[in-house]
């Protein structure tokens, strides 16, 4: 498993709710690369909760389609949009777990649409979250000219899953 490193670090009005680390009420999301998969370790908290004790249903979404933009940011090198994103909440997920573990792949492309599926799961491994995403990925000059210059990964293995 290898980190990727945040291709939009540095980036003039660079503020993403999701994974900017320098936005003050931001997700602070990071992302890994393990094969065809890519994860991501996330941190619930109180202010994030819908009812007592709950994550709100919304930020959960959020963190699908988060991930997903990172697929393809990774696994295509080029940036898109979201055309459609699919939740299903199967398990509540609690504000005082202590690590969420977010997984997601390519389930198939066909031309520049990409079908990503992606969970959310709990300290435990419930999956508690299951989502789907149709990602209408940008050729790369497009890509390039809203100003993605590729997604790396770091040189160190961290880990295997």
């Amino acid at each position: 498993m290898r980190k990727i490193l945040n291709p939009w670090i540095g980036k003039e009005h660079y503020d993403c709710f999701g994974c900017c680390p320098e936005n003050p009420i931001g997700l602070h999301m990071e992302f890994y690369e393990d094969g065809d998969d890519i994860i991501s370790f996330w941190n619930p908290q109180e202010h994030y909760q819908g009812w007592i004790g709950t994550m709100h249903g919304g930020i959960l979404s959020t963190i699908i389609d988060e991930i997903a933009g990172w697929v393809v940011f990774r696994k295509l090198q080029t940036s898109g949009m979201t055309t459609r994103l699919d939740v299903k909440y199967k398990h509540p997920v609690l504000t005082s777990e202590n690590q969420l573990t977010v997984v997601a792949h390519i389930r198939e492309q066909h031309r520049q649409m990409v079908f990503i599926d992606a969970k959310i799961m709990n300290s435990q491994g419930e999956v508690c979250v299951e989502g789907s995403a149709i990602y209408f990925a940008f050729a790369q000059d497009q890509a390039k000219e809203m100003g993605f210059h590729g997604c790396d990964v770091a040189d160190e293995q961290l880990f295997s899953m």
